[in-house]
């Protein structure tokens, strides 16, 4: 890409009340640019996120400068600019600053307002993050060589990726995150930098690890992150319960890479599933995976719907490795998993390299497309029914005999009709001991 192939993307891409800010910093004889990722982006015809402003400007001449302002994070020299109506017309502008220590891990102990801006650029992760344009001036700054590694689709760190690395724990997440998001590869020095890391990101969130790992999983292809997360020690240390579970990493992520979105998570933990059952376990949702996995995900701050969803998963994973499957077996295992994960389980189960057209697979297909009765709310009758035709009293009974007629039509999808289940009824009310009255 030529400079002047450059400058035309990001002169269309920046917006309206984004330039008017630039040009009002620099009016006021401030230098003002846009960069971060809405830059990175525009250049590789990406849609761009938020644009973020830098600045020479102190954070007082910042809200002095505007109207509409909300002082975001004074300390680290972020103040929002309130360009119109909506959230789209904030701007966060933020001043050039250095950085002293991170002694946590993630934040600076202290930052210094008033550092040129290539000295703003070099604190910044990754070189195609560290890509700033002036639209002021149509100027383009480039001090680290970005461009040349968006046009060789690699990530490298800023300077020491040691450095850049230690001082903050979630960049090894953001870097293989960007890996997958932007399907580029990760320089072989960087890359190696990354288990130097790992204390450092042991002592980060875990909110926002699984932020970062939401969005690796959203792309097309997260295997291209996943795989050097597990190779350079990130699972481990992230997930500590699932590393010594992936065999191979390359089928691991790539299982997930087929997995649709939904049950990508669930994929993720999908080696923690038993790997040897027995005929009765085969049959049903192993309780004990569904506990372990859903600890997991929890610890790594998933909300509890997530982790619930993808434990259950799991533990129903291992079916597909038991051959003799007959539909009454496939019908009790697809009530255990209820309405929402029944076709989630199905994708799973395709996704998995070993046996992806079971029988399982296929019949449990076949259950669904014939909309057999899988729960009592899919019965010919309900406790209403019971109560008025057969006047029993409502009560724990009226619960029991359902139930006992959802095992009849389990076993056989043509019992469900109405008179030939109200006569069945009848039987089990005697014989539980509440006569129809």
């Amino acid at each position: 890409m030529t400079d002047d192939e450059a400058l035309q993307k990001l002169a269309a891409a920046v917006p309206a009340n984004v330039r008017e800010v630039c040009a009002r910093l620099s009016a006021a004889g401030h230098e003002a640019v846009t960069v971060g990722g809405a830059v990175r982006d525009a250049l590789l015809d990406r849609a761009p996120g938020d644009w973020d402003v830098a600045t020479s400007a102190h954070p007082d001449h910042v809200l002095a400068l505007f109207r509409h302002t909300i002082p975001t994070g004074l300390q680290h020299g972020t103040v929002t600019v309130i360009t119109g109506r909506g959230i789209e017309s904030h701007v966060e502008v933020t001043t050039f600053r250095g950085e002293g220590a991170y002694s946590d891990a993630r934040r600076p102990d202290h930052v210094t307002f008033g550092v040129p801006l290539v000295e703003d650029l070099a604190r910044r992760d990754l070189v195609v993050n560290a890509i700033a344009y002036d639209p002021a001036h149509d100027r383009l700054i480039d001090p680290f060589g970005g461009r040349a590694d968006l046009d060789a689709r690699r990530l490298r760190a800023v300077g020491d990726p040691v450095a850049r690395f230690t001082e903050d724990g979630l960049r090894v997440m953001r870097v293989v995150r960007f890996a997958a998001k932007l399907e580029f590869a990760i320089d072989p020095a960087t890359e190696a930098a990354i288990g130097a890391a790992l204390p450092s990101l042991a002592k980060v969130s875990r909110e926002r690890v699984s932020d970062e790992l939401r969005k690796l999983l959203a792309a097309r292809e997260p295997s291209r992150g996943l795989v050097p997360a597990a190779r350079t020690g990130i699972i481990a240390t992230i997930a500590p319960e699932l590393a010594p579970q992936i065999a191979n990493a390359d089928v691991w992520a790539a299982r997930i890479d087929r997995a649709p979105s939904e049950t990508r998570l669930a994929a993720m933990f999908a080696p923690l599933a038993r790997t040897t059952v027995d005929e009765v376990t085969a049959r049903h949702v192993d309780r004990e995976v569904v506990a372990r996995v859903a600890a997991i995900a929890k610890a790594l701050k998933f909300s509890n719907a997530e982790a619930e969803a993808a434990a259950m998963l799991v533990g129903a994973a291992h079916a597909t490795a038991w051959a003799p499957w007959n539909p009454a077996e496939v019908r009790r295992l697809l009530r255990e998993l209820g309405a929402k994960l029944r076709p989630l389980a199905i994708a799973l189960w395709t996704s998995a390299a070993v046996r992806p057209n079971s029988p399982l697979v296929a019949e449990a297909r076949r259950v669904l497309d014939a909309r057999e009765p899988l729960a009592i709310g899919d019965l010919a009758i309900g406790g209403q029914d019971l109560v008025g035709d057969l006047a029993l009293k409502p009560g724990p009974v009226v619960g029991q005999i359902l139930d006992l007629l959802l095992t009849v039509v389990l076993d056989d999808p043509t019992l469900n009709a109405r008179e030939p289940l109200l006569e069945r009824a009848r039987k089990l009310a005697l014989e539980l001991g509440d006569g129809v009255h």
